[in-house]
């Protein structure tokens, strides 16, 4: 059994596009099976944005075709982490039809979700212009998509929080609940840093922080504070040097107020849980009668 390298998003493609090919019964494709010998006749077809996006993941078009039959051909012609508008060619596929065919469903899903979340990146990142904040994302990933979602993120102009579990110890409200508060930290912070792992401690009031701020944790989570207890909340930390991340179903509406706060990230779990897909199409440009369509 192979080692997969999960926070590589390049080994995660592989996996999850050879999956999904097999999800789409791609080499069975009635559709194009029916086309006979035109589905063997070249064809070039042109990938376009639809809406302005943030370009995320075109280089996946290669490794999907690279796993049907029949040579196809991708040329990217947008550099990965650019704004583009509403009717951009991102890319032209060249191609037996019947191939180009059987990968465009698998591609587009993938590429138009990458694109969605560099794009909602993008727009929490430039709401907070001039402010010395991170926009965070989260562990609230797609099953086995989690190190493409984040690469997305980074396109988008955004900040990757921990990877995994293994990364970074967050003792979040339900890990204080097991040790009975945050009164009961010590023995706890003690063991985690024995193991020498960057820590983060969440607390949802002042109270808690001031509680917390003897222990010197890397990280403190603010959850679901108003903008006048993170104000405060930063007065308290001071010059500590604690890392102080402000979270809880922030919008693209609040984030700018959260900013201004003088939080030093801000966590956005709807970066990934919750975003739309770009809008994104594959479009026959050069068809059979040599024409551009």
């Amino acid at each position: 059994m192979s080692i997969i390298d999960w926070t590589d998003p390049f080994a995660v493609a592989e996996v999850l596009i050879k999956n999904a090919l097999l999800e789409d019964e791609a080499l069975a494709d009635a559709a194009s099976l029916s086309l006979g010998g035109s589905g063997d006749l070249p064809v070039i077809c042109s990938v376009n944005s639809r809406e302005s996006i943030v370009t995320a993941g075109l280089h996946l078009a290669s490794v999907v075709f690279a796993m049907l039959p029949d040579g196809v051909r991708v040329d990217v012609l947008v550099e990965e982490g650019r704004s583009i508008p509403a009717g951009k060619r991102m890319a032209t596929i060249h191609g037996p039809a019947a191939s180009v065919l059987r990968g465009e469903r698998v591609f587009l899903n993938i590429l138009s979700r990458l694109c969605g979340i560099a794009s909602t990146t993008f727009k929490f990142v430039s709401l907070c212009s001039g402010c010395e904040v991170e926009i965070l994302d989260t562990r609230k990933t797609t099953p086995g998509m989690r190190a493409l979602e984040k690469y997305a993120v980074r396109m988008g102009g955004g900040v990757n929080h921990r990877s995994s579990l293994a990364d970074m110890a967050m003792l979040k409200d339900n890990h204080l609940a097991a040790i009975g508060g945050v009164g009961n930290l010590a023995p706890v912070i003690g063991r985690l840093r024995d193991m020498h792992i960057p820590i983060e401690v969440e607390v949802d009031s002042l109270q808690q922080l001031r509680t917390v701020l003897p222990y010197s944790p890397d990280r403190i989570l603010l959850d679901n504070m108003s903008l006048e207890e993170l104000e405060e909340a930063v007065s308290i930390t001071g010059d500590s040097g604690i890392y102080l991340e402000a979270s809880g179903g922030i919008t693209l509406a609040a984030v700018r107020a959260v900013a201004e706060t003088g939080v030093d990230g801000i966590s956005v779990g709807m970066l990934t849980h919750s975003v739309r897909s770009s809008d994104i199409g594959l479009d026959w440009y050069y068809g059979l009668n040599k024409e551009p369509v």
